[in-house]
């Protein structure tokens, strides 16, 4: 049954529509390998039961000639997307037992489309979090392990689980969301395919909100074209999201192994940062040298705002996740701490229900939003906001792609970091810019550190342009030819 686990999201669909093999099989040997797997914590909810009923009506649909795009394969599901049923934590007790009487748009379109849900996916607590550690289910492990360690490593965050589960072949392919970087942070972590598309282009209907702004679903995926045939169900146009683009959808896929011959790639000279390891500049650098090899023009470009672009969105986020966060106080939904008056209620339920890194931001946030401070910190982060997108505009009069690492280092120690937030919030450094900016971007795993640990490189490209950041990103994906995988210890 490992060998089915072992398919990518691609050829799974082919042996599915030819017939070669059931959905049920395939669950089948998934729900295996999750068993098999628990000490990585990927899962915070398995759905075996949902998820071989499901697979029996996607063998139903393909033997009456009606399969849909993504017809009986198993995913995983993100826990910040509300699944109708099906309990739905955000990674946080304040929701407790919380099961939604509605199903989010992103998942909706996956099950319109066959996709199987395996289960809901372990993460940093409404998302806030680069390690996966912030989880009030407590952090999951990452399936790679350091040369000559047994040392736990972070598979990154806030998309932990859907990385990791991804990596260790529990699922085919994922959900994951992206506010600064928690799609294409833990998919270099974990040596897998990560996508931030445009803002908008996936709707943020049921998908409980962090920063309103800058969230954006995308998929975590095993290769290039896997995320592809995935972001192809998961996009489109919602009226129940008033930031969704009103955009078809293109085929995504069909950009996948394009030529890039005469393309210029812009190498932003803002992003080699100071303490940056000598390998992952030696990975920039190749992944450069790839390009041009496939007739790209490599173009030396400035981001000159970038430096601002961390202190910047650690305003504007935790001044968005305060608001949205507003809503938590017990009353209508989810945990609850009784007290002898209503303000009683409000401050134990939030106190008891809310993790440290989340009470963090909440109190930056209505920090910067307050009277007095408003003008001095929240506006002026807006304006640096407008810089940085202004930023990429003129990039992109002279670029077609920028080609950038993804994070600042390979994975590391669980616990390493997490009593220093300034040292968490820094791994975030090449990734916040396109939240900031609503541009898609991509990671591609790209090789391997001295340590046996993955290193990507990202891809960004201008807003609606993720048919370039595909074809750019399979090209670097055959260059490097990656196809190293974490031995199983779990």
């Amino acid at each position: 049954m490992s060998e089915l686990t072992s398919l990518t999201l691609a050829e799974a669909l082919r042996g599915l529509s030819e017939k070669r093999v059931s959905s049920v099989e395939i669950t089948q040997a998934h729900l295996v390998a999750i068993e098999a797997a628990r000490g990585l914590n990927a899962f915070v909810l398995e759905t075996p039961d949902q998820a071989l009923a499901m697979a029996r009506a996607s063998d139903e649909r393909i033997a009456r000639g009606e399969a849909g795009p993504l017809e009986g394969a198993p995913l995983g599901i993100k826990d910040l997307f509300c699944t109708k049923g099906v309990r739905s934590t955000a990674g946080s007790k304040i929701l407790g037992d919380f099961k939604p009487p509605y199903e989010s748009t992103v998942t909706a379109n996956l099950w319109r489309d066959g996709a199987v849900m395996l289960g809901k996916l372990n993460m940093d607590e409404f998302a806030m979090g680069s390690s996966n550690e912030t989880s009030a289910f407590g952090p999951v492990v990452n399936p790679w392990k350091s040369r000559g360690s047994n040392q736990p490593l972070t598979p990154g965050g806030s998309s932990g689980g859907s990385a990791a589960a991804v990596a260790a072949d529990l699922v085919l392919g994922a959900t994951a969301t992206d506010t600064g970087g928690s799609i294409r942070q833990p998919a270099s972590l974990t040596g897998t395919v990560g996508v931030k598309p445009t803002y908008g282009r996936c709707s943020r209907w049921g998908v409980v909100a962090f920063a309103s702004s800058l969230d954006q679903a995308g998929p975590i995926a095993k290769t290039v074209e896997d995320a592809a045939i995935m972001l192809a169900s998961m996009s489109g146009h919602d009226p129940k999201d008033s930031t969704s683009l009103p955009m078809e959808v293109p085929d995504f896929r069909s950009f996948v192994g394009r030529s890039i011959r005469g393309l210029r790639i812009g190498v932003p000279k803002e992003y080699r940062a100071d303490g940056m390891p000598p390998e992952i500049d030696a990975l920039w650098e190749q992944g450069v040298a790839w390009l041009r090899d496939a007739g790209c023009e490599i173009v030396d470009v400035s981001l000159p705002h970038t430096k601002y672009a961390l202190p910047a969105y650690y305003i504007i986020a935790p001044a968005e996740a305060s608001s949205n966060l507003a809503r938590y106080d017990g009353m209508r939904y989810g945990a609850r701490v009784d007290g002898p008056n209503l303000t009683d209620v409000y401050e134990g339920t939030r106190a008891d229900g809310f993790g440290e890194e989340v009470k963090r931001r909440i109190l930056i946030g209505t920090y910067v939003l307050s009277a007095g401070y408003y003008d001095a910190y929240y506006i002026k982060a807006l304006k640096v906001r407008r810089r940085i997108a202004d930023d990429f505009t003129q990039a992109f009069d002279k670029v077609d792609a920028l080609l950038t690492p993804t994070a600042p280092s390979a994975a590391f120690a669980l616990g390493n970091k997490s009593a220093d937030p300034i040292a968490m919030y820094l791994n975030d450094i090449f990734t916040v810019t396109v939240n900031l900016a609503g541009l898609p971007g991509m990671s591609v795993p790209g090789g391997l550190d001295a340590s046996g640990l993955p290193l990507g490189l990202q891809v960004i490209t201008r807003p609606l342009d993720e048919a370039t950041m595909f074809s750019v990103a399979s090209v670097l994906e055959r260059a490097a030819g990656f196809g190293a995988k974490p031995l199983r210890w779990w």
